[in-house]
C-alpha cells in the first residue's frame, strides 16, 4: 500500500462506529448513513433497480450491489449484463481514484455527449473485487428507482448516492459538509 493510499484511508474522522451529535436519529424502519462503515461495505440488493433516461430503460436488474459508506447515501452498482450497453460510451482518458475501490473509468450516454452519467472499476482493489465492471449511475441526470420508489440524488455534483425514503442524514454533499 502506498503512503498516499494509507494516509487517505486513515484521514476519515467518522467510520460508522459512533453517530456524531448532529446526525438524525433513525426511527423504526429507517437507516442512518452515520451507521454505515468505513471502509465501505457491499451488500446485495434483491429489489428491482431501474435506471431510465427519456423513458428508455438503460438498466434493469434484481442483482445490484450497493456500497454503504459513512455519511453518504448508498451507491448502486449494476452488472453489465443488466445494462443496455449499446446506449453508453466509455469516456476515454477520464478517470478518478478512490482510496477504497481503485481507479474508476467513466461512461456517458451516447445521446448526451461527453457528460459522465456512470463509472466502473475495471481493476478494483482486492477488497472490492465484487464490483469489477459493474456500473454505478449518477442519479442527477437520470430517473432511478429502487423497488418502484423514485430515488432522490445526493446533494452536490461530485457525489452519486441514491437517497431512498428509509435513509436519514445529514448527507455528505449538503452545504457545510466539506470537512466530513
Amino acid at each position: 500500500m502506498t503512503d498516499w493510499l494509507k494516509r487517505a484511508r486513515e484521514s476519515w474522522g467518522y467510520n460508522g462506529s459512533e453517530r456524531p451529535p448532529f446526525a438524525v436519529v433513525p426511527k423504526e424502519g429507517e437507516r442512518s448513513v452515520w451507521d454505515f462503515p468505513r471502509p465501505p461495505a457491499i451488500e446485495p440488493v434483491p429489489q428491482s433497480v431501474i435506471v431510465r433516461h427519456d423513458r428508455i430503460d438503460i438498466a434493469h436488474t434484481k442483482a445490484a450491489l450497493r456500497v454503504l459508506e459513512t455519511a453518504s447515501p448508498p451507491t448502486y452498482y449494476i452488472p453489465p449484463t443488466d445494462i443496455d450497453m449499446s446506449q453508453l460510451v466509455k469516456l476515454p482518458g477520464k478517470t478518478s481514484m478512490c482510496e477504497w475501490k481503485g481507479t474508476a473509468t467513466y461512461w456517458a450516454l451516447k445521446s448526451m455527449g461527453n457528460h459522465p452519467i456512470a463509472w466502473s472499476y475495471p481493476k478494483p482493489y482486492p477488497e472490492f473485487q465484487e464490483l469489477q465492471d459493474y456500473l454505478a449511475f449518477y442519479p442527477q441526470p437520470l430517473e432511478c428507482y429502487v423497488d418502484g420508489v423514485t430515488v432522490t440524488a445526493q446533494p452536490g455534483a461530485f457525489y452519486a448516492g441514491w437517497i431512498t425514503p428509509d435513509l436519514v442524514g445529514p448527507f455528505k454533499g449538503e452545504p457545510g459538509t466539506g470537512h466530513w
